[in-house]
């Protein structure tokens, strides 16, 4: 039981396109990365990288395209997932293979571009790089009050906010640090930019938010596109959906928040996941999810890939990756199964016997760890084998590290003498390697 208060699942603002259009715009901006990206991987000089002169030669006569557009285009397919570059081979991206036919890969492509907006338009020559990087840190204000006036937003409005936040971020790291140091003697405040500066620093980003969507420019304003508009929004959620976490749960390693969300019911423990994710980089979270799977714990491991499915498509690679990895190769491919589109009580088939084996015995160990006994001798009822005879033949032979101790916990709990000694025969066969 939890006494978790759930948030209805939010609503995009009013007038939002449905993510079928949002999608049709996103594959409109990136439609000559997209192009490029299969040039790529499958055109004339097939896993070439366009970047190499003799390549972005071909690149531009084959898709008509100047060279400065194939450059471009090369970047956004980098930035947006499209293609992967090993040492100087192009490969396809899982994005590019699920161009399309998936509308989420393409929104989460589009995002990937939107928030690496400051690497698709260089910032001009000449500008430091902490302006730089100060204009950059500050513009998530500027798109909350683009987003906020759902509409548009003159220059000068802009102009004032971004001055102002950039400021704030200059004073902040011309602060004197805390430390066992002496005070230094008073000094002069640290120059602020110049408003010409300032000015430079929202062209260009006004600029570069334009190039990859985000916005449209019109006489002395900025306003932003359905697509902005919305990824503005999700970040925002996002925002306040870790914010409404259990008090410490997003702070929490995934070990330690997978264990606080083992008897939430499905519904909030996804809601937990999402605000857990939210709060760091997706790779880094995928990767602290499957390093936990690879744990003892049959329980976190279970756990792990249903966050993981709470994570969807980014986690896809990763999760491919680990088919080869015999403990989490069953996990690996039913969630495989199921991002491919198959129905979760179909996703079975993909399993061998043998894996569907391991996998029984594995979600038994989780439930004699964790569960009650009436769970484990109701798990009986689950396993693929239509006998108890057939079952304990297999798992004995299935070479589950937990085998034994799985055994003994269902031969304790089972109410049936009879079965529960076949049971602990069976046990006492694998402990000590007979037949």
């Amino acid at each position: 039981m939890t006494t978790r208060r759930t948030r209805p699942a939010p609503r995009p603002p009013e007038g939002t396109p449905p993510r079928a259009e949002l999608a049709r715009q996103a594959r409109q901006v990136l439609a000559d990365a997209v192009r490029i990206a299969r040039w790529a991987a499958d055109g004339a000089t097939p896993g070439s990288s366009p970047l190499a002169a003799q390549a972005l030669e071909h690149a531009a006569a084959a898709l008509d395209l100047s060279p400065a557009q194939v450059r471009s285009g090369w970047d956004r397919a980098r930035l947006a997932g499209l293609v992967e570059l090993h040492g100087d081979t192009a490969r396809p991206g899982w994005r590019l293979r699920a161009w399309d036919r998936d509308d989420s890969a393409v929104l989460r492509g589009w995002v990937a571009l939107f928030d690496a907006w400051s690497l698709a338009h260089p910032a001009p020559r000449g500008i430091e790089s902490t302006a730089v990087a100060e204009a950059v840190e500050a513009v998530p204000q500027v798109l909350s009050l683009l987003q906020l006036s759902a509409g548009p937003v003159t220059v000068p409005a802009l102009l004032d906010l971004l001055g102002q936040r950039v400021a704030e971020l200059h004073e902040e790291r011309c602060e004197v640090p805390y430390g066992p140091e002496p005070l230094p003697a008073p000094a002069e405040p640290a120059p602020t930019h110049s408003p010409e500066l300032v000015a430079l620093l929202l062209d260009w980003a006004l600029e570069g938010l334009a190039a990859v969507g985000a916005l449209t420019l019109g006489t002395g304003q900025a306003t932003l596109t359905p697509l902005g508009n919305w990824a503005v929004w999700v970040k925002l959620e996002q925002i306040c959906v870790a914010a409404q976490s259990p008090a410490g749960n997003i702070e929490q390693a995934a070990a330690d928040m997978l264990l606080g969300c083992a008897r939430l019911t499905p519904g909030p423990a996804r809601a937990e996941y999402r605000a857990w994710l939210a709060a760091r980089p997706v790779g880094s979270a995928v990767a602290e999810l499957l390093d936990v799977a690879r744990g003892e714990d049959a329980l976190l491991r279970g756990l792990a890939f249903e966050a993981l499915r709470v994570v969807g498509a980014p986690a896809e690679p990763e999760v491919r990756a680990v088919v080869t990895d015999p403990p989490l190769r069953p996990y690996a491919l039913l969630w495989l199964a199921e991002y491919d589109g198959k129905d979760p009580e179909d996703a079975q088939e993909v399993l061998s016997r043998e894996e569907a084996t391991w996998l029984w015995v594995d979600t038994a160990a989780a439930v004699a760890d964790h569960g009650e006994t009436g769970l484990l001798v109701r798990h009986l009822d689950s396993a693929v084998q239509g006998t108890v005879p057939a079952l304990l033949d297999e798992v004995r032979a299935v070479g589950h590290p937990r085998t034994v101790q799985v055994l003994v916990a269902l031969a304790a709990a089972h109410p049936d003498p009879a079965l529960a000694k076949a049971v602990r025969k069976a046990a006492f066969q694998v402990h000590t390697g007979g037949s």
